[in-house]
């Protein structure tokens, strides 16, 4: 951002207040003045600083909120939040990947790993019988050590036929996607997946360090090798706050 945020605003431009004060705030945000957790300069103050209406400063605010840069809290003005994580839904990155190449560390927290009877969605994207034992584990992902994300997974039986699941502690020190490359000799060509929003329930609200009622993002997915055979069923549940999926396409002639 070049100048300072609060430098006056260009009342000559053909870019309307709102929008200038908009995209100042977003500067600073990106460049740190405003951190996450931190308030922005209340509406009051910005009216102040700038010589605009309530509305104007109203309008930038809400921008800013609509664009998930912060959140609008009665006595407490305008949250800065932190960055979301983008993850483009046509790629397939195992979580460690994905953060580490947007800069972020990776961990995890394994809340259970073992045997469990497969419920009948889980059957059915093996294609075994419902009942049937199948290995469940239960994570926690972190990005810097913040929850973003929780993951419950199964992994299809036919690939651990005389093989030893993964322990608690290989799921807490690493990625399950190298896990199954390096034990399995498997390799993960494609997935299905549905994406849908919910409101997040108590025990996973308290999991994830999240307020009880917000948004989260639900993905269901089922992964497979290169000849179709499944590999790993998996339910996430996501922060809206702190990650969200886009989609490219292109248009034909």
């Amino acid at each position: 951002m070049t100048g300072a945020w609060y430098d006056p605003l260009t009342k000559s431009s053909p870019l309307p207040l709102w929008f200038q004060l908009a995209e100042r705030l977003r500067g600073a945000i990106a460049d740190g003045v405003f951190k996450s957790g931190e308030a922005l300069p209340s509406e009051a103050k910005l009216n102040e600083t700038f010589g605009i209406s309530r509305a104007t400063s109203r309008a930038a605010l809400d921008a800013l909120e609509q664009d998930g840069l912060v959140v609008r809290r009665s006595g407490k003005g305008s949250i800065v939040l932190a960055t979301r994580v983008d993850q483009p839904a046509n790629e397939m990155l195992g979580f460690a990947d994905d953060m580490h190449r947007r800069g972020l560390k990776p961990s995890y927290e394994t809340l259970s790993a073992g045997k469990v009877r497969a419920t009948p969605e889980v059957a059915e994207a093996f294609g075994v019988r419902a009942g049937s034992p199948v290995f469940q584990s239960r994570r926690l992902l972190k990005a810097d050590d913040v929850p973003i994300g929780c993951a419950v997974s199964w992994l299809s039986p036919a690939l651990l036929k005389g093989r030893k699941p993964p322990s608690e502690s290989e799921l807490r020190e690493g990625s399950l996607y190298a896990w199954l490359a390096n034990h399995c000799q498997v390799r993960i060509a494609g997935a299905k997946e549905f994406i849908e929003a919910a409101i997040v329930e108590d025990e996973m609200a308290a999991a994830l360090q999240f307020p009880k009622g917000s948004a989260v993002l639900i993905v269901r997915r089922r992964s497979h090798q290169g000849d179709g055979s499944p590999v790993e069923y998996v339910v996430l549940h996501f922060r809206a706050d702190r990650y969200r999926f886009h989609l490219e396409s292109g248009t034909s002639a």
